[in-house]
């Protein structure tokens, strides 16, 4: 069942894939971001500022969406900032569309910092069991995660709709400039140790690098997304969203290696962090940009250094539950080595990374 849908996000990882998707699905989509995307056939931009609530309205007036898709956030310095400045993006944004009545459906994406403590806190102190389940309680700790949540919830109490969150672990996609991209960071970290001779070695945990993991093709939440916004039985749940396969970083990072020409180096007898190997890449890369003609000479502009490293640098093995999901008939799977191949080869056509 195709509806009218405003994606809020829509120039990130996820709002850019999900409109995508919608739109190939015969959906309205409007994508709302304070610059939203260009490059998308078909999708209505509406440029706007979540945390200016006038300017909002304004840019909303006479928008009358059945489906809105929360896939935003800004990161602050506290969680305490953190936790006031994105529930307060989505109680905007939930305002702001509130004197139209159309809205059915709002989904929220956050993610397994849901199961793990947000970033003050990451990976620290008694945390649940894995494989994650949706029924395990919060943690007993401020987390931003769920005050998007506890605004959405209260505004669909307030003015009827339905709801549904989907926490995602590390999101596999095509985006730009976006504050959490592990592939496009991987991609320019392969493509520096290729044209430097650099060794590829991996940045995180021996936990990481010998225990079980998973992951999300952003095209996968897509989907899960879209199906749990028109299935009626997904209504007023929460959802694990992961591709459905597991590995080891040990086996992974040598398939990601192999697909630039690389052997990957053996795991370092000491933490190599991306921040720090990355920390004097910025003229490097403006110089492979220039000669291969790339897109983006601004490797602060692809690489998020900081959020791969607190991915692969965590201290405890992370697996997620699905069952919720297939119990209610979705039943999508993407293997993880292919997301990634999928988005390096998306990366050499739109030159962000060099040809072979």
């Amino acid at each position: 069942m195709a509806g009218s849908a405003l994606v809020a996000g829509v120039s990130g990882i996820v709002g850019n894939n999900l409109a995508r998707h919608l739109l190939g699905q015969g959906w309205e989509v409007a994508g709302l971001a304070r610059r939203p995307a260009t490059d998308i056939a078909g999708l209505r931009p509406v440029a706007a500022d979540l945390l200016d609530p006038a300017a909002l309205r304004a840019a909303l007036d006479g928008a009358r969406p059945s489906h809105v898709f929360i896939t935003t956030w800004m990161r602050q310095p506290t969680e305490a900032e953190n936790i006031r400045v994105n529930a307060a993006m989505v109680r905007n944004l939930l305002g702001a569309l509130r004197p139209a009545g159309t809205v059915r459906h709002v989904a929220l994406v956050t993610g397994l910092k849901h199961y793990l403590g947000p970033f003050e806190a990451y990976g620290k102190g008694s945390l649940p069991a894995t494989p994650f389940r949706e029924e395990q309680p919060r943690l007993d700790v401020e987390n931003f995660y769920y005050a998007q949540e506890d605004a959405v919830f209260a505004a669909a109490a307030r003015d009827g709709f339905g709801w549904s969150v989907h926490r995602p672990h590390t999101i596999i996609g095509y985006a730009l400039g976006n504050a959490m991209n592990m592939g496009v960071t991987l991609a320019a970290y392969a493509t520096l140790c290729s044209e430097t001779g650099r060794p590829f070695v991996f940045p995180g945990s021996a936990t990481q690098w010998n225990g079980l993991t998973d992951m999300t093709d952003a095209r996968l939440l897509a989907r899960h997304l879209a199906w749990a916004a028109t299935t009626p039985a997904a209504r007023d749940l929460a959802f694990n969203v992961v591709n459905g396969d597991v590995f080891r970083w040990s086996w992974m990072w040598g398939r990601i290696a192999g697909w630039f020409g690389l052997t990957a180096a053996p795991f370092p007898a000491e933490p190599m962090p991306l921040e720090r190997q990355l920390a004097d890449a910025g003229p490097i890369w403006a110089g492979i940009a220039a000669r291969h003609g790339l897109a983006e000479a601004d490797l602060g502009r692809l690489a998020s250094a900081w959020h791969t490293d607190a991915d692969l640098g965590r201290p405890i093995e992370v697996v997620t539950d699905m069952g919720r999901s297939r119990k209610l008939g979705f039943l999508d799977y993407q293997a993880t080595d292919e997301a990634f191949f999928d988005l390096f080869a998306r990366l050499r056509q739109a030159r962000i990374i060099p040809a072979a």
